[in-house]
């Protein structure tokens, strides 16, 4: 028998929806541990809304970062769209889910992730070099 010599790679298409699939991985780990330090943690719901956006900034930052190392140039550019992209995906989920509107939270949140996706995919870039 052969072994085999490689192993094919998964590939999700363009570098932004591989970044938006890693994003709401990232962000679905991160709901876990928000729900297990509930559970089992000191964790209040009084900052449940602090702890959200740094989960939402964590997912964005991996999303970026694996939409800008699977581009190859101007990961700022691939990872800022992924934060946009990424926010208005959780905006469209919560509005239908908990008929969430949009203020001054919503703002944040876009800064937030833009912000943090475009330092991801910087970062992703400059690491494949």
């Amino acid at each position: 028998m052969n072994p085999i010599k490689t192993v094919p790679k998964v590939r999700l298409g363009s570098p932004m929806m591989a970044g938006l699939v890693f994003a709401a991985l990232w962000l679905a780990l991160g709901a876990l541990l928000m729900s297990l330090l509930l559970y089992a943690g000191g964790l209040h719901e009084s900052s449940l809304p602090a702890w959200s956006l740094g989960v939402h900034g964590a997912a964005a930052l991996c999303g970026g970062f694996t939409s800008g190392k699977r581009s190859g140039a101007k990961g700022w550019y691939h990872g800022g769209l992924l934060g946009l992209g990424y926010g208005l995906l959780v905006l469209l989920v919560s509005f239908l889910a908990a008929d969430a509107g949009i203020g001054a939270r919503t703002g944040i949140l876009f800064l937030i992730v833009a912000l943090a996706g475009a330092f991801g995919g910087m970062v992703g870039v400059n690491l494949r070099k």
